[in-house]
């Protein structure tokens, strides 16, 4: 009897022992055990958390760029260091400038070593391939030389010029008032992106194009059309002194003639703009960071779109997004939330890369994606800099958060960086602290004068 009333007892400890674990695994993976990953807490203020973040992303674009450029890899992998050391990213560079100035504001490096790897930066813009002035996507850091991002992308890539550009524009400004040396490489930077030729990149047409080479000409012939990361392209093809493009190219090429506009909501957030085949809730994440780390665009208008409002709209419904969790993914919800292009999980366990967005969500999260929306949805993102933080044994690298992971997958992580995707955290987290670069970018003369030509309203 008493051996009866010990196995019923026992299955009935079983059951429910089984039905707490099914309570603590549901959609929102959420578990009612201690995760024995998990760092012990650490109480960190926002301002710490803030501070934190920026401190160690900034060491990818100083204590890992490339040695001999000073430009910044396409990509660094700790564990395998020998993994494409000597490709440097002209987008990823210009964003490597802008981390520098914070290094400076933040003083983790003094003025004059700043200055000194600046001068190594820019001698090597100076010297390295370009294409009607445009640079390539990619340069080897040793030689300057092309490197072809894929065998008819072997010239000038303007949209990664651009963002070169933006960066470029920042260290004019940051020392133009400076010593005798500071005002000499801003001179320095203010004629290299001057020195491209913009207006050839329109084929004769009423739009811009994204490549030229001279072995390949217009063949790639992808003319660079809103709504993506490249509104700063055709603002800084205005803003040219003398390769500057007419406000028909703009309305045209970018804008569509207002095909750029959307009229359908997402979580009660209009899209604003149309997002190509992610019509319907947003494209990745980086369509409002990268065009935006110098142009404000809070308070920018068009007579078709007002830029602010998209920027926000897009990052809440991102969020939203990962709130409802249609797909159920284990973890997704107000703490661990962004979609955008990054490394991912393919189909064997190892890395592969694609845009991640809700029209292409397999489950992994992207720490630049909330990261680099802080200036549109502040409390969201640093409740995901809380997850990201708490789960730091995991997620914190020798450069930062690493770039990609997944709970869902066992907690899958991509424990590698990218450039394109530290350099908007770092950046994006100083214009929603001081508004740093949305002030210093847009103070400057040709930037507004671009911006007046096209028919912007702005904040000033």
């Amino acid at each position: 009897m008493r051996l009866c009333t010990y196995i019923s007892g026992l299955w009935i400890l079983l059951f429910f022992i089984s039905c707490s674990s099914d309570a603590g695994s549901g959609a929102t993976g959420e578990s009612q055990l201690p995760d024995p990953n998990l760092e012990p807490e650490v109480q960190l203020t926002d301002e710490e958390l803030l501070d934190l973040t920026q401190k160690e992303t900034f060491k990818y674009f100083w204590d890992f760029a490339h040695p001999s450029s000073g430009a910044a890899r396409e990509r660094y992998h700790p564990s395998d260091p020998s993994n494409d050391p000597n490709t440097v990213t002209m987008g990823g560079t210009g964003f490597g400038l802008m981390a520098i100035l914070v290094g400076i504001e933040r003083n983790y490096v003094s003025r004059t070593q700043a200055v000194t790897r600046l001068n190594k930066i820019i001698a090597f813009l100076e010297n390295a391939d370009r294409f009607r002035g445009a640079w390539p996507h990619w340069l080897d850091g040793n030689t300057g030389s092309v490197r072809p991002f894929s065998p008819r992308d072997n010239g000038g890539d303007l949209v990664e010029t651009a963002l070169l550009a933006q960066g470029l524009i920042c260290i004019k400004e940051y020392f133009k008032n400076g010593s005798e040396s500071e005002q000499a490489l801003a001179a320095k930077a203010d004629e290299l992106w001057k020195g491209v030729e913009w207006n050839t990149f329109t084929q004769n047409q009423n739009a811009l194009f994204w490549h030229w080479s001279p072995s390949n000409g217009f063949d790639i012939n992808l003319m660079i059309r809103g709504y993506n990361e490249t509104l700063i392209t055709y603002v800084l093809a205005a803003a040219s002194p003398d390769y500057s493009i007419s406000r028909e190219v703009y309305r045209n090429g970018w804008a569509n003639n207002g095909g750029i506009r959307a009229s359908n909501s997402s979580y009660g957030y209009p899209l604003v703009v149309r997002h190509g085949s992610s019509q319907a809730l947003g494209g990745p994440l980086f369509y409002s960071h990268y065009s935006f780390l110098g142009l404000n665009p809070i308070g920018l208008a068009d007579e078709y779109v007002n830029y602010g409002n998209a920027s926000i709209n897009h990052s809440f419904i991102n969020y939203n997004y990962a709130v409802e969790n249609p797909k159920r993914f284990r973890d997704y919800g107000r703490d661990c939330w962004g979609l955008t292009a990054s490394y991912t999980r393919n189909s064997s366990g190892g890395i592969g890369y694609t845009a991640h967005s809700p029209a292409n969500d397999i489950g992994v999260i992207s720490p630049t994606a909330a990261i680099s929306s802080i200036p549109y949805t502040p409390e969201e993102s640093i409740r995901a800099m809380r997850y990201f933080y708490k789960n730091r044994a995991k997620l914190l690298g020798p450069a930062g958060f690493y770039d990609a992971f997944s709970p869902q997958f066992n907690f899958w992580v991509a424990d590698a960086y990218l450039a394109i995707d530290q350099g908007p955290q770092i950046i994006m987290i100083e214009n929603y602290r001081t508004g740093f670069f949305w002030k210093l970018f847009m103070q400057n003369e040709e930037v507004k004068a671009g911006l007046n030509k096209l028919g912007f309203t702005y904040a000033n």
